[in-house]
């Protein structure tokens, strides 16, 4: 006898246990390099030491750039709004989670009946008016013998989770376009700096000319071309101020002001290009927000052919209710005023036109597109990786070759404006001279910029900061 309840509660144990009709979960293959292609010698092994994820930015060591991020995490809208979809991708899995257990409810009611005297059972002795008390409960529990419940909770959790990435891609996105806005905003200021000593030594070199044709020597062909420079620099000097007012208001809607109150003082700053260790490509895929996120997806959707997949079987509830019914309030909770009821109830569609099947061919459908965005996320996280490498690269040798072309720049203006003052040369190969000299200035400050650029973006595309783990440097 008592092996008997003993293989009846295995077997009820395991008839509520149940199964899950979800398939295994498999994860594409992404395939990564044992080590990435485009690297230079100004990486290093490893860090010296741990960068945190959320202030990675201290890499650039500006505590104006650091007060700023801090603004921007505390006021960002974007970023409010992924916390909030977090928080609501939460709520959406405790929602999930509450099918695991009963449900209980309570209820009473006092009222006043008058039936009708045609009535079905009606006698002349039935009363008429009498009044109605009832004070009760109920408990509902429907068994997960398919596992859909327990699907559901699996999806939400992994949506849950998802968001959770969602949020930390968006707070890395944010701070990284933050980063770049400063630099660039930073570099404009050198820019703008360059140009008015440029349109002060132009405004220099128009006067001497203007002095050199009073005095019969220049031709006043020298005194236009040489006011046509100084016009033009002053011009480029003005749409410089353009783009630093642009990039200005960008900062104010990235830390959540009004460009209308917001502005940063000019600073002749040179930001230094950080050594970035990059790690192995087999550990991108862990590092990476969005790789997580579209992972957890995946895992969200294969949940759901689980969920879909329940449908074609029966649904089985337990249900129980009881409480006190009576006419007066006297006699209420009284042992004869007592009711209860006990019962299991199943539930299954027998004929439904197609549309379970239908179903479950939109959950497959929905996981093999989770799985291509997953295959497709984690392919451009090498890209991006790639690129910024690339650029980093190519940026550092074209920075060398332009400080080139900047000193020789400079020795033509020189030997040029020398041959002039000789009369050895006219003033048109002047100003071919100090125009190169400009370009080349002006480009090579523009590279500088775009390394910094490209350093972020490899930040970025890394997924973050690093630490250093038993002497290897991996992002985090």
């Amino acid at each position: 006898m008592a092996s008997a309840r003993h293989a009846g509660a295995a077997a009820l144990g395991v008839l509520l246990g149940a199964c899950s009709l979800a398939p295994p979960l498999k994860v594409p293959e992404v395939p990564a390099a044992a080590a990435y292609k485009e690297l230079g010698p100004w990486t290093e092994a490893r860090p010296a030491d741990r960068l945190p994820r959320d202030s990675w930015w201290t890499l650039y060591d500006n505590a104006e750039l650091d007060g700023l991020e801090k603004q921007l995490i505390a006021a960002n809208p974007t970023l409010a709004a992924a916390a909030a979809n977090y928080a609501q991708a939460t709520a959406l899995a405790d929602q999930a989670r509450a099918g695991l257990f009963p449900t209980l409810g309570l209820n009473g009611a006092t009222t006043r009946v008058r039936d009708s005297l045609n009535a079905p059972l009606t006698t002349p002795a039935t009363p008429r008016y009498y009044n109605d008390f009832s004070v009760g409960g109920s408990v509902s529990y429907e068994f997960d013998l398919w596992g859909q419940i327990r699907n559901e909770v699996r999806a939400g959790e992994a949506n849950a989770a998802a968001s959770a990435a969602d949020l930390e891609n968006a707070h890395l996105s944010l701070t990284a376009q933050l980063v770049q806005d400063y630099v660039l905003l930073r570099s404009l200021d050198r820019q703008s700096a360059l140009l008015d000593d440029t349109v002060q030594a132009y405004a220099r070199a128009a006067a001497l000319t203007k002095q050199r044709h009073d005095a019969g020597i220049d031709p006043g062909l020298y005194v236009a071309q040489a006011q046509t420079q100084l016009e033009s620099a002053r011009s480029q000097a003005s749409q410089i101020l353009v783009q630093r007012a642009l990039t200005e208001h960008a900062i104010a809607a990235l830390i959540g002001v009004s460009a209308s109150t917001f502005s940063v003082k000019p600073q002749l700053l040179r930001i230094g290009l950080p050594r970035i260790p990059t790690g192995v490509p087999t550990t991108l895929l862990e590092r990476r927000p969005d790789v997580a996120a579209a992972e957890r997806r995946m895992s969200a959707a294969n949940a759901g052919i689980g969920v879909a997949r329940a449908a074609y079987f029966p649904s089985i509830t337990l249900g129980a209710q009881g409480g006190f019914q009576s006419t007066s309030v006297s006699n209420l909770l009284s042992a004869p005023s007592s009711y209860w009821a006990l019962g299991p109830s199943a539930l299954m569609s027998v004929f439904d036109g197609g549309l379970r099947r239908a179903q479950v061919a939109q959950a497959r459908a929905a996981f093999d597109a989770s799985a291509a965005n997953y295959r497709y996320t984690a392919i451009a996280a090498f890209q991006q990786v790639e690129d910024s490498l690339a650029a980093l690269n190519h940026y550092h040798d074209a920075a060398g070759e332009e400080a080139a072309a900047v000193d020789a720049a400079q020795r033509s203006v020189n030997l040029s404006m020398a041959l002039y003052l000789q009369g050895a040369a006219d003033y048109l190969t002047v100003v071919t001279s100090q125009t190169a000299l400009l370009q080349a200035q002006l480009q090579a400050l523009n590279l500088e910029t775009l390394q910094l650029t490209a350093s972020v973006d490899l930040v970025r595309a890394l997924g973050g900061g690093w630490e250093d783990r038993l002497g290897t440097a991996s992002a985090l």
